[in-house]
């Protein structure tokens, strides 16, 4: 049986879905394949979260990882959205399930470390759900 495909999604595709590609390939690889994408895109990933990846897990996102359009990535088994402020992108179906998470961009390494955080443990909970079988 092949793995699931679970897509975390924001609009720009450079920082919480990177931060969750990151750790979905280094936590969970043995549960799901990550990928993660936008409606658009930026020219890099946000500064910020390489930094902190880097420092804080050991995980450089600059190797293997870039900003990537919805259509760029395989159709997805589960998708997540990383957190609407606004609105939601549109992405041909409905969201899995949202993660309420506030942008740090531009905020304090504080705020990034916090947000970090909540996608690592949200990210290590997704892999139990799939391998208890309680999730989706």
């Amino acid at each position: 049986m092949s793995k699931p495909k679970i897509a975390f999604i924001c609009v720009h595709n450079s920082c919480r879905s990177q931060i969750a590609e990151a750790f979905g390939k280094v936590l969970a690889a043995d549960v799901f394949e990550s990928y993660s994408a936008g409606t658009e895109t930026k020219p890099q990933i946000n500064q910020d979260a390489v930094r902190l990846m880097k420092e804080l897990y050991g995980i450089d996102m600059e190797k293997a990882q870039y900003s990537k359009l919805i259509s760029a990535i395989p159709k997805p088994d589960i998708a997540i959205s990383m957190g609407c402020n606004v609105s939601c992108p549109f992405i041909g179906r409905p969201f899995d399930e949202n993660w309420g998470l506030d942008d740090p961009t531009g905020k304090s390494d504080d705020e990034f470390k916090a947000v970090m955080e909540q996608i690592r443990q949200n990210v290590l909970t997704l892999k139990s759900k799939l391998c208890d079988g309680s999730g989706f």
